[in-house]
């Protein structure tokens, strides 16, 4: 028998990331309907921002909290323990926590940015929502991480899609962006109805949707009803698939970042894909992990080997699309596809005695990732407000009318290309070491391949920086000042973690441990 158990004042203090995120949400939504029609909706933009730099302050408080220095082993251990809330359904451990801080921080970039540019676009017509909606949108992805059973995982997936639904479509006086919200609505469905489908069959086999139980379930259940815990897994990686953008479920990703506003691109670029590969990765560690490595256990292992499968589809498909486009966010976008290919890896060679910081490869790679979409989606609304287009031509001539942009934008180019000395060189070298030391040379021959390819597009912009240039395209090129902001914090943080990235790996590896945060009921 299952028991209702109530939340407690207490366990509100370790949900107060997320409930800071709603309560503004809330006070935002009046404060818009009470400012008088005139008035700038740039204060909306900077509470949005103030409480998303709250939320993130209680996140790293929390992880001080459970992660304290100067005290014994056992001492730490106890105050590393995970913190379950409303009987096991929402977790709060340090897993939950480092994904929650690269969201946020995240989340406050696109915030900046679309300061810079949502406030200077004619075509949002509603500016305050771009940026009280990013608050549940981010909210969503903090639970997705969190979440302790595939009732909580599946609540955030939703808030995550339906605020990720309306800021698509926000630009209302342009048709693309009607596409765009239309096409992205009906892949979103499609992807949230497979992911409930496979739901339902893992519910049925085990009796149970609380991850902790899945470990002792699964097990008799694939025993009992093997094809039925097969249908359940893939139409749960092919829901996923989707939300990742990773290929063949990738088709809608281009149409859907063209049209949406440039900050919404970055959001749904860094975002959305890194809180539905936290999904994924929390889900697979409780599930099917526990059917792989022995006999009678060829499901986990078959899951693990699909997802190799789809992050090699997606590097290929996504580098190889790339190389005849000359619309910018479409690149990006399907320069994205083949990253969720690189991020998929670190979750789907596992964890073996020789490979077992493949989470650490993972969240370094994110934020690498983090830094260089965000800053290059920062230098494409520049351009496309000079130019008043975002095709690569827009490009030309960069340097001589904006030196330092020119300076940043060859430093995400750097790191998209996984060149030295850039958080993307060692975010990609991590990855391609950690699937050499379990033998998948395949997989590390096309990481390589893809990688190399990918240099003719990534530095086709680098061509038009530097080596194109007439009279006309020489006129200086405003960078408001917030916009600038966002750039040179993701350009310096790129060079930094590709100068020094020991540290933030050590963090993470000291902070994290497989066995306290994912395994333990």
């Amino acid at each position: 028998m299952t028991e209702f158990i109530p939340l407690t004042w207490h366990d509100t203090l370790y949900l107060a990331p997320e409930l800071i995120l709603a309560a503004m949400f809330l006070i935002l939504i009046v404060t818009d309907l009470i400012l008088p029609g005139r008035t700038n909706r740039a204060v909306i933009g900077w509470l949005s921002l103030a409480g998303l730099l709250l939320s993130l302050a209680a996140v790293i408080w929390r992880v001080i909290d459970m992660n304290p220095s100067g005290v014994s082993a056992a001492e730490a251990a106890e105050a590393g323990q995970a913190i379950s809330l409303l009987g096991a359904s929402y977790r709060v451990d340090d897993f939950g926590n480092l994904l929650k801080i690269v969201f946020l921080i995240g989340t406050s970039l696109v915030v900046l940015l679309g300061l810079g540019a949502t406030q200077r676009d004619d075509a949002v017509t509603d500016k305050a929502e771009f940026y009280y909606l990013l608050l549940p949108a981010a909210a969503g992805a903090m639970i997705m991480a969190s979440s302790g059973n595939l009732v909580t995982l599946y609540i955030g997936l939703e808030l995550l899609s339906i605020t990720t639904y309306v800021l698509v479509g926000l630009r209302k006086r342009s048709s693309l962006s009607a596409e765009a919200a239309f096409k992205y609505v009906v892949t979103g469905g499609i992807a949230s109805a497979f992911v409930l489908f496979g739901m339902s069959y893992l519910y049925g086999v085990t009796g149970s949707v609380s991850l902790a139980d899945f470990p002792t379930a699964l097990p008799q259940a694939f025993a009992d009803y093997k094809a039925l815990v097969y249908v359940g897994f893939f139409f749960l990686i092919a829901g996923f698939g989707i939300k990742i953008a990773a290929a063949p479920f990738h088709v809608w990703a281009a149409d859907v970042y063209q049209g949406a506003p440039t900050p919404v691109s970055a959001f749904l670029a860094v975002i959305a894909k890194g809180a539905a590969l936290a999904a994924v990765f929390r889900f697979l560690y409780s599930s099917a992990f526990f059917l792989s490595g022995g006999p009678g256990k060829q499901a986990g292992d078959d899951v693990f080997f699909a997802l190799l499968v789809i992050a090699a589809a997606a590097m290929i498909a996504g580098t190889f699309s790339a190389l005849r486009q000359k619309q910018v966010k479409r690149l990006l976008a399907l320069s994205g596809v083949a990253n969720a290919g690189y991020l998929l890896v670190p979750i789907a060679i596992s964890v073996t005695i020789i490979h077992s910081n493949n989470f650490s490869e993972f969240v370094f790679y994110l934020v690498a990732y983090l830094l260089m979409n965000v800053g290059a989606f920062a230098v494409v609304t520049v351009i496309a407000s000079a130019a008043g287009h975002e095709e690569l031509k827009g490009f030309s001539g960069l340097y001589y009318r904006a030196p330092w942009t020119a300076a940043a934008m060859l430093i995400f180019i750097l790191s998209l290309s996984g060149l030295p000395v850039t958080a993307g060189f060692f975010g990609k070298l991590f990855i391609l070491l950690g699937a050499a030391s379990v033998k998948a040379y395949w997989l590390v021959a096309i990481m390589a391949v893809s990688t190399v390819v990918s240099y003719y597009f990534y530095f086709g912009i680098i061509r038009q920086m530097f080596m194109r240039s007439n009279g006309e395209e020489e006129e200086p090129v405003h960078v408001p000042a917030v916009t600038g902001v966002v750039i040179w914090i993701c350009a310096a943080a790129t060079v930094a973690l590709g100068v020094l990235p020991g540290p933030l790996m050590k963090w993470i590896d000291a902070v994290f441990t497989i066995q306290a945060d994912l395994f333990v009921k």
